[in-house]
């Protein structure tokens, strides 16, 4: 593999990570571009193959877990799996950019742990769970049962939080931005 860097965004659904992601994207002079993450859960709303997911059946993850194809996977939830597949991060460093990523608490852990010299883990706190229900609620994409579900799984991730190098407070979106801005200029400038 090359020797670009990897940012790892993770945090609680509803935290603010994928619209702070956006924005590091948008920063030309960052030389960003984003992983795209493997999943086997069915397309939300808008979501397009290739731009927001690969899209995968089960039966097509499972044969890409036997080929050996990713940096890391688990099942997120039952039947759900995410992953990370090696072409991805062989893609974005052949076109000279940094890897970003958008994805959840245990799989940016296991980034980190493959790639320790290269990765900056960041983890996004959101102010409560309270607010995490709202945002999720406010999105109006999931049902009560799913919403309860990440809620459930969002107290996990909050207690793996000091296992990242930074916790990114996202109290207030536009502070979060610029902080997040910050700390991935001066580690893109680090040897």
């Amino acid at each position: 593999m090359n020797n670009g860097k990897l940012l790892v965004f993770s945090a609680p659904s509803g935290s603010g990570k994928t619209t702070i992601v956006r924005y590091l994207l948008d920063q030309k002079e960052l030389h960003l571009d984003f992983s795209i993450s493997a999943t086997s859960r069915e397309k939300r709303g808008e979501e397009v193959h290739g731009r927001d997911y690969y899209f995968l059946s089960n039966e097509e993850f499972q044969q890409k877990i036997k080929e050996n194809a990713f940096v890391e996977y688990e099942e997120v939830y039952k039947d759900n799996f995410y992953g990370t597949l090696k072409s991805e991060l062989e893609r974005i460093w052949a076109t000279g950019k940094h890897v970003i990523f958008d994805i959840d608490v245990i799989g940016g852990l296991k980034i980190k742990e493959q790639f320790p010299k290269q990765t900056l883990a960041i983890f996004v706190s959101p102010p409560s769970v309270e607010e995490l229900e709202r945002r999720l609620r406010y999105r109006q994409t999931e049902s009560d049962e799913k919403i309860a579900m990440r809620l459930a799984k969002a107290e996990k991730e909050i207690a793996k939080a000091q296992n990242f190098d930074v916790i990114l407070k996202n109290y207030d979106l536009e502070i979060a931005k610029t902080d997040a801005y910050k700390l991935v200029h001066d580690y893109l400038k680090m040897i």
